[in-house]
């Protein structure tokens, strides 16, 4: 048995100094129980825990370590703009190379502005949209989370899910009146609302590819109806690629999935896994942000010279390297086929969702497409399971509502041993 003494310990310290010991609830063990482990390090595929364990790492920083971590031409163009100061609060240059670089790998961006979150990004986007159009109502989908401003706190998965939040105090009611939410892949659903409440609503906002749900595709023909939808009713559509972009493909799932958005958001795959996010879209919207517009939105930190050198290193090697998303595609399917293989051996009822190098198992019969369908999984079975394999050195997320990542700094080496482990649970 691995010991896990000086997480346990820390654990206990934090709670007297930081809210339930954490500062991100999901990290809490709260859905799988027991303690959260406290990490030192990590460096490619792996994470080194205080108590010197090492683990294969599956959630990568939730998504943004697409190259593995601590990436040496990342953290080498860090340590070089470091001496440079951490902060200016100014323009610079590389601020206008992030944006020609981003709009270079997706060619519907016109402009782009940096944030300092993923919640940001959208939040600007959800202000953006209203200030565009006049209209005050949004659609979001069951289980998609768009990060913890209040518009987005209604019926979300992540966290919330996890915690089994229903609802969330402080968010005041008008606010929640003017979210609309409709479950996940339902095309007639979205009309139905949008026939009812045509010239009110603002925006659409949506997890091309669901994340904290685990991972859920889009149906066929379910984001082309809503663009299409949008188009005719002049309701700017918004995907959320703070996860899926960059990561399935080099323009994300616009290009996967050969849709174009009006507003596309970013999180920290653009920082190289530091505090950074990003929206843009079309120019006639953006050009409504100030201060070429009257829609307010700005930020201290936003375009940040290190986060800018750590996500501009980045991407330029993920849109320089055109074998990259096959290689990841690759692992990831022989993950899932191996996977699926041993838990149908053992008569375990599962299903695994995966789209590029995001994938979710999900215990119990039956598809997955929603939240509503995830929800009726065996949430007590992923717990046994996720302590299993951790003690085997394999790091999930603790929760069965987030999806894994996989990195490229998974070796093939890396996945037998994460399957060998599969092979010794017993549900």
């Amino acid at each position: 048995m691995r010991s896990y003494k000086t997480s346990q310990a820390l654990f206990e310290r934090a709670q007297h100094h930081i809210p339930g010991g954490v500062n991100s609830p999901v990290r809490a063990f709260k859905s799988v129980g027991g303690h959260p482990l406290f990490i030192k390090r990590a460096k490619g595929a792996y994470l080194y825990d205080e108590d010197g364990n090492r683990y294969i790492d599956y959630i990568n920083s939730w998504g943004p370590m697409i190259l593995g971590h601590a990436h040496p031409p990342v953290v080498q163009a860090i340590q070089a703009k470091a001496a440079d100061s951490t902060s200016f609060g100014a323009p610079t240059e590389l601020e206008i190379e992030m944006a020609e670089l981003i709009k270079k790998m997706v060619p519907n961006v016109d402009l782009i502005r940096m944030v300092n979150s993923g919640t940001e990004a959208c939040m600007s986007a959800i202000r953006l949209a209203r200030g565009f159009t006049g209209r005050n109502k949004i659609i979001k989908f069951e289980g998609c989370y768009h990060g913890h401003a209040d518009a987005f706190l209604v019926k979300a998965g992540s966290g919330l899910a996890t915690l089994d939040i229903q609802s969330v105090p402080g968010v005041q009611s008008y606010v929640a009146q003017d979210t609309i939410t409709v479950p996940y892949n339902n095309l007639e659903e979205v009309q139905k609302v949008v026939r009812q409440y045509g010239k009110e609503i603002a925006a659409i906002i949506i997890e091309p590819v669901g994340g904290n749900m685990g991972c859920i595709p889009p149906a066929p023909g379910f984001l082309q109806g809503l663009r299409e939808l949008c188009t005719q009713q002049g309701i700017i559509f918004i995907l959320d690629e703070v996860i899926t972009g960059f990561r399935l493909t080099r323009g994300g799932a616009q290009e996967l999935y050969r849709i174009e958005a009006d507003l596309v958001t970013y999180g920290k795959i653009i920082g190289g896994g530091m505090p950074v996010g990003a929206f843009g879209g079309k120019k006639e919207i953006m050009e409504r942000i100030a201060p070429l517009g009257n829609v307010y939105q700005a930020g201290t930190l936003s375009g940040n010279p290190i986060a800018m050198i750590a996500g501009y290193t980045l991407l330029n090697e993920l849109n320089n390297t055109p074998d990259l998303y096959t290689a990841l595609n690759e692992k990831s399917k022989l993950l899932c086929e191996g996977l699926s293989e041993i838990l149908k051996r053992k008569g375990i009822a599962h299903t695994i969702n995966q789209v590029g190098s995001m994938l979710s198992v999900h215990f119990g019969a039956g598809v997955v497409r929603d939240f509503e369908s995830a929800k009726a999984c065996d949430g007590e079975l992923f717990n046994r399971f996720f302590h299993h394999l951790l003690q085997r050195g394999v790091y999930l997320p603790p929760s069965a509502f987030e999806s894994w990542f996989i990195s490229n700094a998974l070796s093939v080496d890396d996945i037998h041993q994460t399957l060998a482990a599969v092979e010794e649970f017993e549900a």
